[in-house]
């Protein structure tokens, strides 16, 4: 049965196995945080989905890390858009910050994180040694909830061609909640 309008989006998620894919493959997220008085902020940076937590870095002095130590609740929203999984997938992660400042981190974040920004082992390196600087910290983005949407669900069941076994369950506030 085909829907009647296009208002429960949560009936399309994005497939787990496929939304570990795009938060790997992707290298781009908007990163969200509250500012002091309340007002959301948001910016586009560069990211890494490492051991189902999603890595930033970002210099010391930003107000973005002033605001996430003093409330580390934040949200990223990756999309497939760029991606080899093609446009339609969207995957926002409600979650809490940690900062990190110590070596022990940045010696496997940078080169990892450089890698996964740019694969030519001499580029990477290059990226590495700029990163590597007094200011920077990394933010580790620890999810306690993921919201999905998959746009060629919601086309399929329109046209009558999607399996009624890939729908989702109608809105609910703890859709896929993480223990």
């Amino acid at each position: 049965q085909t829907p009647a309008n296009y208002e429960k989006a949560s009936l399309y998620p994005v497939d787990p196995a496929i939304r570990e894919k795009l938060l790997s493959v992707q290298i781009e997220c908007v990163f969200n945080w509250a500012t002091r008085d309340g007002w959301p902020m948001g910016v586009v940076m560069s990211c890494l989905w490492h051991d189902g937590r999603m890595w930033l870095t970002t210099g010391a002095q930003r107000h973005r890390i002033s605001a996430i130590r003093r409330d580390p609740r934040c949200s990223v929203v990756v999309t497939s858009t760029g991606t080899p999984l093609g446009p339609g997938k969207t995957v926002t992660i409600k979650g809490r910050c940690v900062v990190h400042e110590d070596s022990e981190t940045k010696n496997w974040f940078y080169p990892t994180f450089a890698r996964h920004m740019n694969p030519d082992p001499v580029g990477s390196e290059e990226f590495r040694k700029r990163l590597d600087s007094p200011l920077r910290v990394i933010v580790e983005v620890i999810p306690e909830k993921f919201i999905t949407y998959d746009a060629m669900k919601m086309f399929q069941h329109t046209q009558g061609t999607l399996d009624e076994s890939a729908l989702g369950e109608p809105m609910s506030s703890d859709t896929d909640r993480l223990a």
